[in-house]
């Protein structure tokens, strides 16, 4: 009652003020727009940091043993014009003059080190004291421009050009999704009007949502992704409750006025939109337990235009209908049939009368999309995640491919010793140390001051050290290697670092007891922390989306057996989905090049779509449910309820798939899979499951689809309207 009263309110509110509401939007979005515009700029890095060993050891490696902050590689091919002595000269210059600029701390140059060099093919390693290299690349850039086959890459460039796919990206999904969007609201209303209206107010929330999140950027990191998944789950979200919302006002319109519509349009689709953006709200807001840079600012940006979507919906969106008045069925193209469900009706009949039949056959084909599963790689995105045709990701592959930088790994070890490694003990402790690390059988050297001076024995080490003439030729090597208490010491790996086997190594040894404490770096490090966070946390993740869910439809539909079966079904049918992505991008079909299965995608999909496809299990269901609580009758319930839901559904179900699937044309291979993921799932929920499953299972269940303990005085009801 009182849930009535606050919406009665707001419709009122609405019809009162709406011209003040539209321009106190205009003059909203006009501000963040402003703001917007510098997003793009304020987004850095693919997300994937947590607070850990390795992050700690990465301070220390620069702090205390001289660690760059950031490198960045410069690859040098020779041409066919050149002769050998040419390519040598074209090096040497090419190095003196980036030495020139003075804004590197260091260069490894190929010319020194004949291990970068092979053939035809040389890469230099330009070393910065700063993390924000970006002026600096450029100055690099500027100079090699001219230069034939010379190219840049590394973790900056790569993070640069992500951030620029990304940019050209959106611009491709909304050129490729929004006409088709606007195409199936045409078929859905007819009007011109009324199918512009919701790209409105769908570019209206990303906009401002931009807008909030550039304010955001300013005082927390955040993921580039986020310029892809916001206007994904924006426009989405923002047409799909538009649609809900124009189909029940023009419903009412018909009978009602203007001002009567709109205050029932809000009481009934006003509170399924709520609902739904409570549902993804949870799923979003349940990412944030997991404590990765991504996941975080995904689900920040996420709950900004989820909340944004919904204010819209029920101020903006009534208050332009309002303005609008009959003029929302102006520019009719397609005249709409007033009783226009007859097919769906048969279809309905169809599945009342076979629902053992079509409930087997539709969890037979969701079992075989899950069969693929089991063989699903995750993995963290890196340059392969870059469209082939960037520079920056022909010059990685490059480098990969003729210098195998891909194969093996390192782990830099940094150990603490309370009265330092130099004394004549010391040097026995760091000694015994680099023993237990050699005895490992993937380990295949371990660098040590030893090794670095070329005296094995702790004792002549130590002797050295003592004698002056001797101290000042190992003085570098010691520099490198022991700063104060703490000693580093790179152990190398014949595994590569994304290996389970690399990652359970390391996690062994950072929870074994030492002799002295020890702390762990490197890729391998920030792999097995990244993979553990997620596996640790994934589970109270979802368990929160189950359990919330749960109540929510529990609450909704006085039911226990209705929010499990959509549980059940919603998992296997995302289970289905993942198993489909496997088949398509880890078996390359479709035209799309192999690719393991980004680590986000399990997790984020999961979370958004478990939300989104409960606002069609809440539209069909609810209206099943109105029709059971005046009938008592289940079956003709079902009937009456798939019948007068399915093209709304359907509508919406299929602007949801254009606006996600439209990212499917993008180069950022994480976007694309999680674009296509969306889109699948969405496609098999709002057909396989919502349109058989869902009323197979409501068929077979009969009245113990309301089956709720304690909630006798229901159940005289549904009697009493039995017996009449």
């Amino acid at each position: 009652m009182k849930e009535c009263d606050e919406m009665n309110l707001l419709g009122k509110g609405i019809t009162r003020w709406y011209k003040w509401i539209i321009v106190l939007w205009v003059m909203t979005a006009g501000i963040f727009a402003y703001f917007a515009t510098d997003l793009p700029t304020i987004l850095g890095g693919d997300g994937f940091r947590t607070d850990g060993q390795f992050e700690k050891v990465n301070d220390e490696l620069t702090d205390s043993f001289d660690f760059p902050e950031s490198s960045i590689l410069l690859l040098m091919e020779k041409q066919d014009s050149q002769s050998a002595e040419g390519f040598q000269a074209s090096i040497k210059e090419t190095i003196e003059s980036i030495e020139n600029l003075g804004v590197t701390s260091s260069i490894q140059s190929p010319l020194q080190d004949e291990k970068l060099v092979k053939d035809d093919v040389a890469y230099a390693v330009l070393s910065f004291d700063e993390s924000d290299i970006t002026n600096e690349t450029k100055k690099v850039k500027a100079l090699i421009k001219e230069n034939p086959g010379q190219s840049l890459t590394g973790a900056s460039i790569i993070s640069s050009d992500i951030n620029k796919a990304s940019q050209d990206d959106l611009k491709r999904a909304e050129l490729i999704g929004l006409p088709f969007a606007l195409l199936v609201l045409l078929f859905a209303f007819g009007s011109v009007v009324a199918s512009l209206v919701p790209i409105i107010i769908g570019v209206v929330t990303v906009v401002t949502a931009f807008g909030i999140l550039a304010l955001i950027g300013g005082s927390m990191e955040l993921s580039v992704f986020l310029l892809n998944v916001v206007p994904m789950i924006g426009l989405a979200l923002s047409i799909d409750f538009s649609l809900l919302f124009i189909n029940r006002y023009r419903e009412e319109l018909a009978t009602r006025s203007i001002p009567e519509a709109i205050h029932t349009t809000i009481q009934t689709a006003g509170k399924s939109i709520i609902f739904s953006a409570l549902c993804v709200f949870i799923g979003l807001g349940a990412m944030m337990l997991i404590e990765i840079d991504i996941f975080q600012t995904i689900a920040i940006g996420g709950m900004v235009v989820v909340m944004l979507a919904v204010v819209s919906a029920l101020s903006l969106l009534p208050s332009v209908l309002l303005l609008l008045g009959k003029s929302i069925n102006k520019w009719t193209l397609i005249k709409q049939k007033r009783n226009d469900n007859g097919k769906w009706r048969v279809f309905a009949g169809f599945i009342m009368k076979r629902p053992v039949m079509l409930a087997l056959l539709a969890l037979i084909v969701l079992v075989i999309g899950i069969l693929p599963v089991r063989s699903m790689n995750l993995s963290i995105p890196d340059t392969e995640a870059l469209p082939v045709t960037f520079e920056s990701r022909q010059a990685m592959d490059t480098i990969q491919e003729e210098f195998k930088t891909d194969e093996g790994s390192t782990i830099y070890v940094i150990a603490k010793r309370e009265n330092g490694w130099k004394t004549r003990d010391g040097l026995e402790d760091l000694n015994e140390l680099l023993s237990e690390f050699n005895q490992e059988s993937a380990v295949t050297s371990v660098d040590s001051i030893f090794k670095a001076t070329n005296i094995e024995s702790p004792e002549k080490l130590f002797g050295a050290i003592q004698q002056p003439e001797s101290r000042k030729k190992i003085d570098p090597a010691l520099d490198r290697f022991i700063q104060g208490d703490k000693a580093l010491i790179p152990v190398h790996l014949s595994l590569d670092s994304s290996s389970s086997a690399a990652q359970e190594l390391v996690n062994e040894w950072s929870q074994k007891e030492w002799s002295h404490p020890l702390q762990f770096g490197g890729q391998v490090k920030f792999n097995q922390e990244i993979f553990d966070e997620i596996y640790q946390k994934v589970g109270l993740c979802l368990g929160i989306i189950l359990g919330s869910t749960y109540l929510i439809l529990m609450i909704a539909f006085r039911s226990i057996i209705i929010p499990l079966k959509a549980i059940l079904m919603n998992i296997i049918s995302l289970t289905s989905t993942f198993g489909i992505l496997v088949w398509i991008f880890q078996g390359g079909h479709f035209g799309i090049p192999e690719s393991d299965i980004a680590l986000v995608l399990p997790v984020l999909v999961f979370s958004l779509v478990f939300g989104l496809s409960m606002d069609y299990e809440v539209f069909l269901i609810s209206r099943i449910h109105e029709i059971y609580q005046e009938t008592g009758d289940n079956t003709r319930s079902t009937i009456e309820g798939l019948t007068s839901t399915s093209k709304i559904i359907t509508s919406a179900a299929l602007i949801m798939i254009v606006i996600t699937g439209a990212f499917a044309f993008t180069g950022v291979m994480p976007v694309k899979q999680i674009g296509v993921g969306i889109a699948i799932a969405i496609f098999i929920d709002a057909t396989i499951v919502r349109m058989v499953l869902v009323p197979s299972l409501m068929k077979l269940l009969g009245d113990w689809n309301w089956w709720m303990p304690f909630m006798k005085k229901e159940k005289q009801v549904v009697k009493a309207h039995k017996a009449s």
